[in-house]
């Protein structure tokens, strides 16, 4: 494959059908693909399901959507081969984090290069490939963001940017919202919202959680509201240039402060779109109203950019930027390597110095495998015009699910912004957009005790896949 062209071809244009022996009439058939999966012999799926029940993994760490798990053997920019042969098109990348499409021939070179030279040593002695990194990845973020630390996950990265806030302000708490997930470190699970994440130990101290801008389940929201090219189907009497839900929202994080926290705070973390609590997107301008307050208490505002980089949301290279907003700390991983184990925390020189009143060490952070298979992923993203693809097919599949939602009344709303996209899934379309979601006490009811009986499904699929697909 000498160019884009022909590994696009490889990737969707011709060949292969359905592994589906018997395809129901109204199910379509995948699209094509001239790629030949290495037949995968050493057991079969029935045998794997055996063996997985009896290995020493713990009970929770295997997670799975399946009652019957899928037993993944190879994969090819946007495809995926079980162990029995059959394809699948891959929506989801590995949570958002095979950017630019499985075992891309660029990024494999570039791993098969490094491994050929040098692996590991640490990063106490001078390597190429760090130094060569940092340089790239400085020059793709907005001054004064240029000091980097490489870590090797996001919950580490996150980890990291707390320790650096509360040592920078000299202050403690730190503000996320509901919903969220920043991580599932012993740190960051304070950060994290989310009940399924949460053990009954003391862990993550010193954070408060605050209610999360939703504009679809929250109790405001309307027809404007979203940065996307799909809204919610609310309505609303807001003037030109105006947000009452905006400004009902920014109310409550005022509560918060005045309720929950001390005077002084250390942090605020948000994602430019929230990941795991379900893509949500919140009023245009409330992240720029919000750092404003936060600033105002001391704290530093931490964009949490491990789902939302590297391009993913088209419009812009890093979600913060489509906010209007600058960051004083932002947490990368996941696409940073395309599915090798990395992440990072940029910061501002002045942050950094504070910073450096302890020795901070990372054995494998920044390693010269990871810093080369992360260059090459910048690399990718860069020629093959990825960031423009995630605006044009993402646009494409919001519009289109957007009908669906037209369509049927068990789709409650579809939101996002380039490949990074939510679809949310109601019992009672009236009941949660209907006559009853404009009653403030059931409103904040259903948003308190979480009863929506919905369930949001995200596409997150590699910022290389085609319409076509």
């Amino acid at each position: 494959m000498n160019n884009v062209n022909d590994l696009r071809s490889s990737a969707g244009l011709s060949c292969q059908k359905s592994a589906l022996k018997t395809a129901p009439a109204d199910l379509l058939e995948m699209p094509p693909c001239n790629f030949t999966p290495q037949e995968y012999k050493v057991t079969t799926s029935s045998l794997l399901a055996r063996s997985l029940s009896q290995l020493t993994l713990g009970e929770r760490l295997w997670v799975t959507y399946y009652k019957k798990p899928v037993y993944i053997h190879q994969g090819h920019m946007q495809w995926l081969w079980d162990v029995d042969g059959k394809r699948y098109l891959d929506l989801f990348a590995g949570v958002a984090t095979v950017s630019v499409g499985h075992c891309h021939p660029k990024v494999t070179a570039a791993a098969e290069q490094q491994l050929r030279t040098l692996v590991h040593t640490t990063n106490i002695y001078v390597y190429p490939p760090i130094h060569e990194y940092c340089e790239k990845l400085a020059s793709n973020l907005p001054d004064p963001l240029k000091v980097i630390y490489l870590t090797n996950s996001g919950s580490e990265a996150n980890d990291l940017a707390m320790c650096m806030a509360r040592l920078y302000t000299r202050n403690f708490d730190i503000i996320t919202f509901r919903g969220s997930y920043h991580g599932g470190s012993p740190q960051t699970m304070g950060l994290t919202a989310q009940q399924a994440y949460k053990y009954p130990v003391a862990i993550g101290l010193g954070c408060t959680n605050t209610m999360c801008p939703d504009v679809f389940r929250g109790p405001w929201g309307g027809s404007h509201c979203r940065d996307s090219p799909v809204q919610t189907t609310r309505k609303c009497n807001c003037a030109q240039g105006s947000c009452v839900a905006n400004e009902h929202y920014i109310e409550q994080l005022k509560e918060t402060f005045l309720t929950s926290v001390p005077s002084r705070i250390a942090a605020f973390f948000a994602e430019p779109i929230q990941g795991v609590g379900g893509a949500v997107q919140y009023p245009k301008h409330f992240l720029k109203e919000a750092y404003k307050l936060v600033r105002e208490r001391g704290g530093l505002c931490i964009a949490d950019e491990v789902q939302t980089g590297f391009g993913r949301t088209g419009s812009h290279f890093w979600g913060f930027q489509g906010h209007d907003v600058l960051p004083d700390i932002v947490t990368l991983a996941k696409g940073i390597g395309n599915g090798f184990p990395m992440g990072a925390v940029v910061t501002t020189r002045e942050i950094a110095d504070t910073f450096a009143q302890g020795v901070h060490f990372n054995t494998f952070g920044g390693n010269p495998l990871a810093c080369s298979i992360a260059s090459s992923v910048i690399d990718t993203i860069k020629e093959e015009g990825l960031q423009q693809n995630s605006l044009e097919v993402g646009t494409y599949l919001m519009m289109e699910l957007a009908k669906l939602r037209d369509k049927y009344d068990i789709i409650g709303d579809v939101r996002g912004k380039g490949l990074q996209i939510g679809v949310e899934m109601v019992r009672d379309k009236v009941a949660v957009l209907g006559s009853e979601a404009n009653d403030l006490a059931m409103c904040m009811a259903r948003l308190y005790t979480r009863n929506f009986d919905i369930i949001t499904f995200r596409y997150l699929p590699s910022c290389w896949i085609l319409i076509s697909s």
